[in-house]
């Protein structure tokens, strides 16, 4: 793969004609910039030339088309081999850049998994996010937490597997209540053999496979043999064990024997959604939905593209895909994911009988998910228009964006910004920051710091600025936030703030205006108060979130960056392995020793460390 990148012009205009006369008919992504350098749209193309050149014909282009092409001030190109590396790229630099004009997947950072250990004795199933370093088996991704910690109960239920962190394990001394409820069966004070605790790890990786008949035979053959030698309680746990399979079978079994996710486009009063059902070992495992940004005006099958394109950029796809419509370059994708699979991925939009069924199930779950989108969507624009009343503002806000402060006796305070709209809380956009240089306790000049970092940067870099923002203090507060905006020269913006009433009770604030000398004291039962109250709490959640990582990270530092040979390797190893610095600490020289890489003199120099 190749890059080239078009001179910006000298004038603020550019010629898209003139540009394409040189280009390339090969296959490779462009990348439309606007004049600032950010990223308008980015598209990939078996030749580039026809493509791009399509922008800037004589042909009539819709709106929304025509806002972009005006914006353009620049366009990247990068050369790839083949149609298929296109489609890749694209979707990478989609993912990297998010672009205003594309199809946009509100998607996760990371993706649930249930994880079994496989380096312990007696190895432990958990719920896990992120990268997969740690040694051990990984089954997923699923669609949602819930349906991952469900996977992980029924494998208590039925195997009885511990799910406790390795720094409690280590330290028990007699079976915690998860054996008295038959969700364990306590390897921590060795009730079980290691043996006997393996074979039940075997038969719930299998289960975990989608293999029940496996597992239930298996179970069978068992129970005979302890009926047989008259061992009758081990017989009856046997026969539970395969009622509770068959169970789950009658519940969740889908008729099909491949993996497969159904995924139904679903477009309702201007609400786009996205329902993706996911089958795996002939089990339903869940579904969500998802909300893709810019689609509005789209075909199906660009949006379906879109989906299949980012979702599916950084994680398997199941054997078989099932599309309510057909995506655009719907056999370039399967050759796509075939390849990077390394194993045929059929994608199907027209499926029959049993597809088709699960399709129409998950059409019905994306219309209802739409109707309850459109409810809430409505309920919090009666909220904002409520809030313009009760605040007595010129018009009703748009953006509102809200702070707060979090610390520890005034160390290391940290503060949170989130921002909401007409739509709900816009994640994407909340925003933490570290303060210094205060006086400990200062709150004052704390909201004065994070204010004027916040709006300069907003000024400097000339984005979006709030039409209401919302400060968690009274007048002291308030002032001080009055003080900075004139510094910003941004007095237009008006500022609230919220103080604990005399009760101190939630739905009893005194809300001071910057507008307006008068206080405001909305009743408990007020729709704009509730708005106030989930957005002052959510910036509250935010805040005490940073400053509890913050607070994490510098008590690990404190106490293990300064002991001699033990570098970060080691250091994650034994955070790691006792589940935080509290398990290091109660650690004696030989449990440390257990450790990779903590041999018996690097053990007692951590445990004489610690105690100093």
């Amino acid at each position: 793969m190749t890059e080239s990148v078009a001179e910006k012009p000298a004038l603020n205009t550019f010629d898209g004609k003139a540009f394409c006369r040189n280009l390339s008919n090969q296959a490779g992504v462009y990348t439309m910039l606007d004049e600032k350098g950010v990223a308008l749209y980015i598209g990939k193309a078996s030749q580039l030339k026809k493509r791009v050149s399509s922008y800037f014909d004589a042909r009539p282009k819709n709106s929304r088309l025509s806002r972009m092409i005006a914006q353009i001030q620049h366009i990247e190109l990068a050369i790839t081999q083949t149609e298929a590396e296109a489609l890749i790229l694209e979707n990478q630099r989609i993912k990297a850049h998010q672009p205003r004009y594309n199809v946009l997947l509100k998607d996760d950072k990371s993706y649930p998994f249930v994880y079994v250990s496989s380096r312990d004795e007696y190895p432990r199933v958990a719920f896990h996010r992120g990268g997969k370093s740690r040694p051990g088996r990984y089954f997923g991704p699923f669609p949602s937490a819930g349906s991952v910690r469900e996977s992980i109960h029924l494998i208590q239920r039925i195997f009885r597997l511990r799910n406790c962190e390795d720094s409690v394990f280590s330290h028990r001394s007699r079976p915690c209540l998860q054996y008295q409820i038959k969700r364990c069966t306590a390897p921590c004070v060795k009730y079980i053999s290691v043996v006997d605790y393996q074979t039940d790890v075997s038969d719930a990786l299998q289960f975990l496979q989608g293999k029940n008949e496996v597992v239930i035979d298996r179970l069978s053959e068992r129970m005979h043999q302890a009926a047989e030698k008259q061992a009758y309680e081990e017989a009856t746990r046997y026969r539970d064990q395969i009622a509770n399979l068959r169970t789950i079978q009658a519940k969740q079994y889908v008729d099909t024997v491949d993996d497969t996710d159904i995924i139904a486009l679903v477009v309702e009063s201007g609400i786009t959604a996205i329902e993706l059902m996911s089958i795996r070992g002939g089990r339903n495992i869940g579904s969500r939905t998802y909300y893709p940004s810019g689609a509005s005006g789209e075909s199906a099958g660009k949006v379906m593209a879109a989906f299949l394109g980012q979702f599916f950029n950084n994680k398997p796809a199941p054997a078989i895909l099932v599309l309510s419509d057909k995506a655009d370059d719907q056999q370039l994708f399967s050759e796509t994911l075939s390849q990077s699979a390394g194993r045929r991925i059929r994608i199907i939009s027209q499926p029959r009988t049993t597809r088709a069924k699960l399709l129409a199930m998950a059409v019905a779950s994306g219309k209802n998910a739409v109707a309850l989108k459109r409810l809430s969507k409505a309920s919090i624009e009666r909220q904002f228009l409520e809030l313009e009343q009760l605040l007595g503002l010129e018009q009703m806000p748009e953006r509102i964006e809200c702070f707060d402060i979090s610390h520890t006796s005034g160390t290391r305070t940290v503060a949170s910004c989130v921002v909401f709209d007409k739509s709900g809380a816009l994640k994407g956009q909340y925003r933490r920051f570290n303060l210094t240089g205060i006086t400990p306790a200062d709150d004052y000049a704390a909201m004065a710091q994070v204010l004027k970092r916040r709006y300069t940067r907003v000024v400097k870099e000339e984005a979006m600025l709030p039409d209401l923002i919302v400060v968690d203090g009274g007048k002291g507060q308030l002032n001080r936030a009055i003080e900075v905006m004139r510094e910003l020269n941004l007095t237009e913006i008006p500022l609230l703030g919220i103080a604990k009433g005399v009760s101190r009770r939630s739905g009893h604030e005194d809300w001071y205006r910057s507008w307006n000398t008068t206080a405001i004291h909305p009743p408990p039962d007020a729709v704009a108060g509730h708005l106030i109250q989930n957005i002052r709490d959510e910036a509250h959640r935010f805040a005490i979130a940073g400053h509890r990582a913050r607070r994490k990270k510098t008590m690990k530092k404190s106490l293990l960056e300064e002991i001699a040979g033990i570098g970060a390797g080691k250091r994650r190893e034994l955070l790691r392995f006792f589940g935080g610095i509290q398990g290091v600490r109660d650690a004696s020289p030989e449990q440390l020793q257990r450790v990779n890489g903590i041999n018996a003199k690097l053990a007692e120099l951590v445990y004489a460390a610690l105690r100093e």
